[in-house]
């Protein structure tokens, strides 16, 4: 595909963008850009397409994109008058999130969302490092190669500051467990 676009067809880097599009706005929200998180994704692909010349061969493209919106969501942030609120990030993630289902149960839906807003209060609370290395690993279902390749980290510095960052995050979370063990206690109840 970048060899197509390389060769100046409009339409291949058109299905780039198409593809990766939702992720980078996932990306940008997820890292601060709030209502900006749009103009920071399509400033991401224009740098992106401009440097086209300079991508490798063989390389992915996802982390190499992804390592221009988390740049250019830094420089933002940097230089926005004020920073944005927990809820301001948090409204432009759930934006960028499908909508929940009618069918959906409405205690589910409101448990998640409370989950996400106590997870995103608890990754501002972490340095930049463990915020962006838990953000590409689990917001943005990266694989352990991905991100090292798009933050530009060898994967031993991936594990072991996901690694801090995961036990950081389990003491500021201390009541959200994973969901199996709620869901075995839950079970373990209704027997009772």
């Amino acid at each position: 595909m970048i060899a197509r676009v390389r060769a100046g067809e409009p339409e291949a880097y058109a299905q780039l963008v198409r593809a990766h599009t939702g992720l980078a706005l996932r990306a940008a929200a997820a890292l601060g850009a709030g209502a900006d998180a749009e103009d920071v994704v399509q400033q991401a692909f224009f740098k992106a397409y401009c440097s086209l010349g300079r991508f490798r061969d063989g390389a992915a493209f996802k982390p190499w994109l992804l390592s221009i919106v988390a740049n250019e969501t830094r420089n933002t942030v940097r230089t926005a008058v004020r920073q944005r609120t927990l809820a301001g990030r948090e409204a432009s993630f759930v934006e960028s999130e499908p909508l929940i289902p009618e069918s959906a149960d409405p205690a589910a839906a409101a448990l998640d969302t409370e989950r996400r807003t106590a997870l995103l209060a608890a990754l501002d609370q972490l340095g930049e490092d463990h915020r962006l290395v838990v953000t590409y690993r689990y917001l943005l279902e990266m694989d352990e190669p991905e991100t090292a390749e798009a933050l530009g980290w060898p994967r031993g510095t991936v594990k072991s500051r996901l690694n801090r960052a995961l036990r950081k995050l389990g003491r500021l979370l201390p009541d959200f467990e994973p969901q199996r063990r709620q869901e075995s206690r839950r079970g373990g109840d209704e027997r009772e």
